[in-house]
């Protein structure tokens, strides 16, 4: 059975998803695999190992993963089959002997179903290939005080609109829900979308008969922040926009909670002076300072004072996070949201207060920045698609 001891990148069967496009690094996996799970194990490795290190002979895959060659003539013709490996061509070599055959990931192959709920007034998706690049984008407003099934249809237009711009068998469909959701994709709790208890990753699959993964937007958007930015293994990504949250990377792995609600700081109560009323019905909470239509309605009926309303918004952020991440002993904060409220005043007074309320001489050193990914969810959608379905991230 071949499972190198040096290398145990995250599988189908595992789950916690992984993510390490282009930088080769995949979220620390859990537990050992069973004898049962070791063909999707060393898939797995094959699949991860042609993502990140591209062409190369079956020779050198065997070297490289330290499977035996019969093993990697195996899963790779099985691969081939599928559609997901194909051969580029032969290698040009010097000496004696039979040039070999080199093959790739096919890139173009199938593509991804991404979509991102978390806007204020209108539904994103887009058609993605396996590096995660956009090829097609559709929009579907959300009706003004939309009822729960309503909400549901405007996603069901979007996805059949997705399914039918794309031109290449589809690997799975991503969805980034605002709310609390649960590891079957049960949507517990979305307040700005009126949804309790909804299944939206089965209704989705049987709508559409594919693979379907729904999971939180801010656990999508960090899964995207770790694998295409330049994200440390201990990050917090916290997205700001209607409302509040956070995904949370700790130790190189994805941290969801026994409650599913990990990264769910919207609404801690920041400070005891009161503050403004939040939608959940208390007073003071993170979200209710700092959400961006809040802030914009501030700036907008007093320009003049747009520094000071930021630099406040940004001590609350500082105040709720510093306790986070000294627990955590997180690494750094990423920012997600609209760079003209988040950048300057705001970024500079968070990071002033998480410094002034942590250990002095341990967390200086970390950094809250802004996020340079754009359409980070969806493209998170991707790596979510890409570990379940391929085992690749």
């Amino acid at each position: 059975m071949d499972i190198p001891t040096e290398r145990r990148p995250a599988t189908a069967v595992q789950s916690v998803l992984t993510s390490s496009f282009g930088g080769g690094r995949g979220l620390r996996t859990t537990g050992k695999v069973l004898p049962e799970q070791a063909r999707s194990h060393n898939r797995s490795l094959v699949l991860q190992t042609l993502y990140h290190r591209g062409e190369m002979s079956r020779a050198d895959l065997s070297r490289e993963t330290g499977l035996t060659r019969v093993t990697i003539s195996d899963l790779v013709a099985e691969c081939i089959a599928d559609g997901i490996v194909r051969e580029i061509g032969v290698r040009e070599v010097a000496g004696p002997g039979k040039p070999p055959i080199v093959i790739d990931i096919d890139r173009e192959g199938h593509q991804i179903i991404g979509v991102d709920l978390s806007g204020t007034a209108a539904f994103q998706g887009a058609v993605l290939n396996l590096d995660g690049h956009m090829l097609r984008r559709r929009t579907v407003s959300l009706p003004v005080d939309a009822d729960p099934e309503e909400a549901y249809a405007a996603v069901v237009e979007l996805v059949r609109e997705l399914v039918a711009a794309a031109d290449r068998p589809v690997l799975g469909i991503g969805v980034g829900s605002p709310g609390i959701v649960r590891p079957d994709g049960t949507v517990l709790s979305a307040p700005n979308l009126s949804w309790i208890d909804l299944p939206l990753e089965q209704r989705l699959h049987d709508e559409f008969a594919m693979p379907v993964l729904v999971r939180n937007d801010a656990n999508a958007a960090v899964l995207a922040e770790y694998t295409f930015g330049a994200a440390r293994s201990d990050l917090m990504l916290i997205r700001i926009g209607r409302g509040v949250g956070a995904g949370l990377i700790a130790g190189g792995q994805a941290v969801i909670g026994g409650r599913f609600a990990a990264g769910e700081i919207g609404h801690v109560v920041t400070g005891t002076d009161d503050g403004p009323p939040c939608a959940c019905g208390n007073r003071g909470c993170l979200e209710a300072w700092v959400n961006a239509p809040h802030l914009q309605a501030l700036i907008d009926a007093d320009p003049e004072r747009r520094g000071e309303i930021l630099a406040q918004a940004g001590r609350r952020l500082g105040i709720a996070i510093a306790p986070i991440v000294a627990a955590l002993d997180l690494s750094q904060v990423v920012l997600a949201g609209a760079p003209d409220l988040l950048g300057g005043e705001f970024v500079e007074s968070a990071t002033k207060t998480l410094h002034t309320r942590t250990l002095d001489g341990v967390f200086e050193d970390v950094e809250i920045l802004l996020t340079e990914q754009r359409d980070i969810v969806l493209r998170g959608a991707a790596v979510m698609v890409l570990s379940a379905q391929l085992g690749v991230s």
